[in-house]
């Protein structure tokens, strides 16, 4: 481990909003820093200690932003598209790029941030040089709406929507309905990355907890054979939708594995 310098934050303009940035600088000044791309109900506060403890581990700069609409970022001005993965790529990650004028990155994606950095490893490949998801979703599975199911009879608790809108304010139940309505439209069964991994050249490591209530193993196993790239899974047993909680220093010790390859 290696120590770091403390976070610094940012709001970055884009063309339907501000969205926010903290970055944790690492030692390694000359290696590619490591963006992160959050969850369904994510934010960079969500990510609670990780990106420090992955910028001491790894040494490299770690940045997290919250999506328009999120945590500290400005209010969405609409409702999401059903391309907004895909989207995300040439939109605020675009101003995220521009800002910090990165010519090189890795991306590690939580979740639909996952299904993110694989659109941005293709839409960017001469900058993206590796990527790294973790629970992520491939395609729409009956496993991940039910979970979605679930989640969304849960917060009609008005307890639960409360600690939402501890991490995003007035924007929590926007938050909440971007997640749920999103997934459960018709218009949103038949998404899948089949047709955007095969540009993915880079190498690629899918962490995937085997008891994850949003999605079964065959996301990780579709990830590693439509990569166009050389890419490896990493199955964790007894391990939930949050690896990065829940088994933190197994996530810290693959990703140092990974970068050092």
């Amino acid at each position: 481990m290696v120590d770091n310098a403390a976070p610094q934050e940012s709001l970055i303009p884009t063309g339907q909003g501000r969205i926010y940035a903290k970055w944790w600088p690492g030692v390694a000044a000359d290696s590619p820093p490591i963006v992160l791309l959050h969850d369904s109900l994510g934010c960079v506060d969500l990510w609670r200690d990780f990106p420090a403890n992955l910028a001491r581990a790894t040494g490299r700069t770690v940045i997290a932003y919250d999506r328009l609409g999120f945590g500290k970022s400005d209010p969405h001005p609409g409702r999401l598209q059903v391309g907004f993965i895909d989207d995300e790529a040439l939109g605020a990650f675009a101003a995220l790029l521009a800002h910090f004028q990165l010519s090189r990155f890795i991306v590690f994606g939580h979740s639909v941030g996952g299904g993110m950095s694989v659109a941005i490893a293709a839409a960017y490949p001469q900058q993206c040089l590796g990527v790294i998801t973790e629970s992520a979703q491939e395609f729409v599975e009956d496993r991940t709406l039910q979970g979605i199911r679930v989640a969304g009879e849960q917060f009609k608790d008005p307890a639960q929507l409360d600690r939402l809108k501890r991490y995003h304010g007035d924007k929590a139940q926007w938050v909440l309905d971007a997640w749920v309505k999103t997934w459960l439209s018709a218009e949103f069964a038949h998404w899948n990355l089949d047709a955007v991994l095969p540009a993915v050249t880079v190498p690629f490591l899918a962490i995937h907890g085997e008891n994850d209530e949003y999605g079964s193993m065959r996301h990780p196993e579709k990830f590693v054979t439509l990569a166009g790239g050389a890419a490896s899974m990493l199955p964790l047993p007894g391990c939930g939708h949050v690896p990065h909680r829940e088994r933190e220093d197994v996530v810290l010790d693959a990703v140092r594995g990974f970068l050092d390859q």
